[in-house]
């Protein structure tokens, strides 16, 4: 895969390669998961340690080659989180 608006590879990054996994795909585009805020519906491979901490450290749905169109897929749901976030701000 060549970098681009859904994949990019750093491997020049200092944590490079951040999870293991095996094959040559392994995208950096989402190297902070977008999907975080939605907890334990985000559908990655993730626990919660103690005081409730989600640990994802376990999740490679970013780092794949179709992590990109997953996320897309479930960024509305986020964006309906950071409305709610307003309202209850006001």
């Amino acid at each position: 895969m060549k970098n681009g608006y859904t994949y990019f590879k750093n491997e020049e990054c200092e944590y490079f390669p951040c999870h293991k996994m095996s094959g040559d795909v392994f995208n950096c585009m989402f190297c902070c998961c977008p999907l975080f805020p939605l907890g334990d519906k985000c559908g990655g491979n993730f626990v919660y340690i103690e005081d409730g901490i989600k640990d994802c450290s376990a999740c490679l749905i970013p780092h794949t080659e179709n992590g990109y169109a997953y996320i897309s897929s479930k960024l509305r749901e986020v964006s309906e989180i950071a409305k709610k976030n307003r309202q209850t701000e006001k």
